[in-house]
């Protein structure tokens, strides 16, 4: 009988050229969405290159400067900007702080329009006010990106939907439901088979298609063949998860037009209803602290702290004496009360910063702990971090940002309170921004996506059980 129905529905199927449709609307959905995610990639990238060459062509400047200056000739160039001085080097020569793309970044935006790729640290910026944001249109952040897990996560799941709401309720209302209760087959298990074979026929599709799509784009899947492997089974178990829905809709419900509503309905609760309840679940119970306050409580304290930069100077050589060799003989600059005020007011401004990562983290861990509500959640969040543009990336790129900030204004402090030109053998040793990218394993949520759908297929078939005793043939 399996093999009966198998095979009737496929004729059927490719009679009516629902197979042949729909392998068309994806070919076109995921290669449009692929290619519009592969031009942000390439901008983004270019983006980065051309900031990477403006650096190296400041830095055959600075070198000739180095060199004119090293040999004693006139250089036209302010005083202030002379390479000779380290910290005309820290703030007019700094180094790129790039967050370089991952191989699938391409397959998901994410917080891409939100955050910048890259950011310049110098000496005198302060951490906590390095913009990792950058303009974006309100229209495009309105409707968001579309990429290859928006057509995954919105758009495939509506196709599931017109491909499988009437599979039982259509031969209700042509009359052969009464044909079909007569053979040696129970009804749940004539419906799991038919969708059975429209999941087969789908997951075919989707697999050649992202294999080709893969291979049009540039991103060779053998080359990247466990990432490529975990997206084809994170797509295949959020596939499964809607025809689960499906098969206990049309068990369920009843007629066509009450199965429609039924799943488009579902669609709503589940993809857009759920995630932004939670969302603003998370925004009320853990509300960020506001940046316009402690910006002016930034300048307040910078303020008052200015009127006493000699005493805090004092200070700061006394706590730290590898910048106090031959103080007698110092010249005391503007330089060398500022680097030390800047110590001070990241100190008391620390628990003001920490204050938004807590926040931060806890609205994170909120989403985290009732994801499960949404497969949507689950399929969007766990493709961001296939493709590195995931908030927990760029919260990881901030937080390397600010660290290799740190470290640059650290290596010009030795030269400032030694009173030290920067020299050409010097250069060598500036330190350069290497991100390190966060790894994190996807089959977890495959797996929780699984279950889900097991628990609704198990639903559907008692469900189904209790419908036989009432008797199916007179529901809806």
């Amino acid at each position: 009988m399996l093999s009966y129905n198998f095979k009737y529905e496929l004729r059927l199927l490719l009679r009516s050229r629902w197979i042949q449709l729909l392998s068309v609307i994806l070919l076109l959905l995921f290669g449009f969405s692929a290619f519009n995610g592969k031009e942000k990639v390439a901008k983004r990238k270019a983006d980065i290159t051309a900031a990477q060459e403006e650096v190296k062509q400041n830095d055959a400047m600075m070198l000739k400067l180095l060199d004119s200056v090293e040999r004693g000739l006139k250089v036209s160039a302010s005083p202030w900007t002379i390479p000779s001085s380290p910290m005309a080097v820290g703030n007019y020569h700094p180094r790129v702080a790039a967050m370089e793309p991952q191989p699938l970044a391409f397959i998901s935006t994410g917080q891409a329009d939100l955050f910048t790729h890259y950011v310049k640290p110098t000496v005198s910026g302060d951490d906590f006010t390095l913009n990792f944001t950058e303009m974006t249109s309100p229209v495009q952040l309105l409707f968001g990106s579309f990429d290859l897990a928006f057509v995954i996560v919105y758009l495939l799941p509506l196709l599931i939907i017109a491909f499988s709401y009437n599979v039982l309720s259509s031969e209700k209302e042509s009359g052969s439901l009464r044909l079909l209760a007569a053979q040696p087959i129970g009804i749940q298990n004539w419906v799991l088979q038919k969708l059975g074979l429209r999941f087969f026929w789908l997951s075919v599709s989707v697999i050649a298609i992202l294999i080709i799509i893969f291979f049009a784009v540039g991103a060779n899947p053998i080359a990247h063949i466990g990432m490529f492997f975990t997206l084809l089974g994170l797509t295949l178990a959020y596939m499964l998860f809607w025809f689960a829905l499906a098969f206990l809709v049309n068990l369920w419900v009843g007629s066509s037009a009450k199965n429609a509503v039924a799943l488009l309905g579902l669609w709503v609760i589940f993809v857009l209803l759920v995630p932004s309840v939670l969302n603003q679940l998370g925004n009320t119970l853990y509300p960020m602290p506001s940046r316009t306050l402690m910006l002016n409580e930034m300048r307040s304290l910078k303020a008052d702290i200015t009127k006493k930069q000699d005493e805090i100077l004092d200070n700061f050589l006394r706590d730290h004496p590898e910048y106090a060799i031959n103080d007698s003989t110092q010249k005391r600059s503007f330089w060398h009360g500022y680097i030390a005020s800047q110590q001070l007011v990241k100190k008391e401004l620390a628990p003001v910063v920490n204050s938004y990562e807590e926040q931060l983290q806890n609205q994170q861990d909120w989403i985290g702990r009732f994801k499960w509500l949404s497969p949507a959640i689950i399929a969007q969040e766990s493709m961001n971090q296939m493709a590195g543009t995931s908030t927990k990336d760029y919260e990881s790129y901030r937080k390397q940002v600010v660290g290799f900030a740190e470290e640059w204004r650290k290596h010009f402090m030795p030269f400032l309170y030694n009173n030290q030109n920067f020299s050409k053998a010097d250069y060598p040793n500036l330190p350069n921004f290497t991100f390190n990218k966060r790894t994190q394993s996807q089959w977890s949520a495959i797996l929780i996506l699984l279950v889900i759908s097991t628990g609704l297929l198990g639903i559907g078939l008692l469900v189904s059980k209790d419908l036989e005793k009432i008797g199916i043939l007179n529901q809806g």
